[in-house]
């Protein structure tokens, strides 16, 4: 077993650095960005190192390098993405000029390497197979950490299903872990992000030029391409024939379907005992995954951090970037290279939204807090008085042909975030319930969800509900949403609860709460035809009526307030033990 750590290493061999410069490119990317830390390095840079994957196919592989005397620890960072442009300034020149070698590589099938692109079952072993290759590098001391957002978070999980010994802590930012929850979040397909997915996965390495063509013709093209059927044939124009998992990955919407068999690394986060390092945004469309991913580790009794501010999956490593960085840094320098200088005080810390927005330290982020209950009630109130009896409340037709179209929330394009719902809340095809002005400020911490109580005539309908806040001026804003797709089979009417994500938001006073209710968040997620069709082979739409019943709750986590069996929900709350009890 190779050991992991650098004393324990046998002597290497002498390594002479290459005389090559990072990229131009990157390094005038390098020159704009404000609010990082001063370089300490030179950063020298090997290209084109060819890496045998596990099957022998050739793995593309950058080496980025301090250039100065000693020992420094290994950063590896593996994409499907191409290994230009963001990726080399953003962690190839960044860390290296910190102190770190860094390894990054265009996975298998993409950027230039060999072997056929799959979404996750070669990333585990290609990952062992480049650890295998280090161990051979005459500058590799043994100590070994891995970043990267997205799909390179879940290279990173893969990794981690059998960590290797060198591997000593992980910076997972944006991350996936679990492809079908990302693709299929509560039975309805995410459309418009697969198609945004698709066209990163043809294009981004291709260079930037053919990337921004392929995503400007996708926004260009999208409400005609998300409107026709049947769906399978309109994304052709866009995706054309070199995604064929588009195909699979929409047609397969069961998790139990066998083609999602070791799809999901959550055992990984389940038995981890390497340090993480965890980052998200509120409007992340990974969010969810990342508080899953918290959770799971704490229950493991890993090392951990989680970071949330105010951002979308992009703005995370644009706008937020000097903070992911920081983030980023500090936890692989705390545990490669045994400097914990630069830490948080605190293990979470999250930003704060609402009019006195700000960032919040806190000892943990609460799992499972007290639920405070809003009902729905006649006129479009929501009241904290449950309904004295049961009974219809409003109704509604969705209309597949003319669908309840997206605003803002969890995308990856420029239009997600919180955005004014006004508009949205015009609409027939929509139900909106408010509270009464607020007499002081009302903050929330942690998941929010809808008890709702809804019926449909035909049985085949979504339900979207969503947490808005409503200004003095009748502005509203929306905090937080999800999505679910009725099981036709169920009892009507029938509980239906939607995870509508977590969140950190502070309402102001002479705010009000509003929950807001339609059939579907077009294209966000693929219409309800309303005919059980399947979603890519649909012909035929039908439209569908809804109507909410009463008793039904919006149930919100209140800051400070009492979780089950008297724990705090203000984030305060003592850490797991082993059993996943808290101690």
């Amino acid at each position: 077993m190779t050991p992991s750590h650098p004393q324990d290493v046998a002597p290497r061999t002498t390594w002479t650095a290459p005389p090559g410069r990072a990229p131009l490119s990157s390094r005038l990317m390098r020159a704009t960005w404000r609010g990082l830390p001063a370089r300490r390095y030179d950063v020298g840079w090997e290209p084109g190192l060819v890496v045998p994957a596990a099957d022998g196919s050739p793995l593309i592989t950058d080496h980025y390098f301090p250039r100065g005397r000693g020992d420094f620890p290994t950063v590896m960072v593996r994409s499907p993405y191409g290994r230009g442009l963001p990726w080399s300034p953003m962690y190839g020149v960044l860390l290296a000029e910190q102190g770190f070698h860094v390894i990054l590589q265009s996975c298998r099938g993409t950027g230039g390497s060999g072997g056929a692109f799959d979404l996750w079952r070669n990333e585990a072993a290609d990952g062992q197979a480049t650890v295998a290759w280090l161990r051979d590098r005459p500058w590799f001391d043994g100590r070994l950490g891995t970043a990267g957002p997205s799909y390179l978070g879940y290279t990173q999980w893969a990794l981690a299903l059998d960590p290797p010994p060198e591997l000593r802590a992980m910076a997972v930012q944006v991350g996936l872990h679990d492809p079908h929850a990302l693709f299929h979040p509560h039975g309805a397909p995410r459309l418009e992000d697969t198609l945004a997915i698709g066209v990163g996965m043809t294009y981004q390495h291709r260079g930037i030029t053919p990337f921004l063509r392929a995503t400007l013709r996708l926004r260009r093209h999208l409400p005609d391409i998300t409107r026709k059927l049947p769906l399978r044939e309109a994304v052709r124009p866009v995706l054309g024939d070199e995604t064929p998992w588009f195909d699979e990955v929409l047609s397969r919407p069961d998790a139990a379907d066998p083609y999602w068999e070791g799809a999901s690394t959550a055992a990984a986060a389940d038995r981890a005992t390497v340090p993480v390092c965890l980052v998200s945004g509120w409007h992340d469309i990974l969010l969810d995954q990342t508080v899953e991913q918290y959770d799971r580790l704490r229950r493991a009794g890993c090392d951990t951090s989680l970071l949330i501010g105010p951002w979308t999956h992009t703005s995370a490593l644009q706008r937020g970037w000097p903070d992911v960085f920081a983030d980023t840094l500090a936890w692989l320098r705390a545990h490669l290279c045994d400097d914990p200088s630069g830490l948080r005080p605190t293990r979470v810390r999250v930003h704060t939204g609402g009019r006195d927005a700000g960032w919040r330290d806190l000892d943990d982020w609460p799992a499972s807090p007290a639920g405070e209950h809003w009902f729905p009630a006649p006129g479009g109130r929501l009241t904290a008085e449950e309904p004295a009896s049961p009974g219809p409340l409003a109704s509604f037709r969705h209309d597949p042909a003319d669908p309840t179209p997206s605003v803002g929330g969890q995308l990856l394009s420029p239009s997600a975030g919180a955005r004014d719902n006004t508009a949205l809340e015009a609409r027939e095809d929509v139900l909106t319930f408010t509270g009464p002005p607020l007499t002081e400020p009302l903050e929330i911490l942690g998941p929010v969800s809808a008890r709702l109580r809804v019926s449909t005539d035909t049985g085949h309908a979504d339900v979207f509900a969503r947490l808005c806040d409503v200004d003095a001026a009748g502005r509203s804003t929306n905090v937080c949403d999800g999505l679910v797709r009725l099981d036709p089979r169920r009892e009507d009417p029938s509980e239906a609860t939607v995870p509508m994500s977590s969140t950190a938001h502070r309402f102001a006073a002479g705010h009000r709460v509003r929950l807001q209710i339609s059939g579907g968040a077009h294209p966000r997620f693929a219409r309800n035809t309303g005919t059980g069709e399947p979603v890519l082979d649909a012909t035929a739409l039908a439209p569908v009526r809804i109507t909410l019943h009463a008793p039904s709750a919006l149930i919100l986590p209140r800051a400070g307030a009492t979780g089950p069996g008297g724990s705090p929900a203000d984030g305060s709350a003592a850490p797991y033990g082993p059993d996943g009890a808290r101690e």
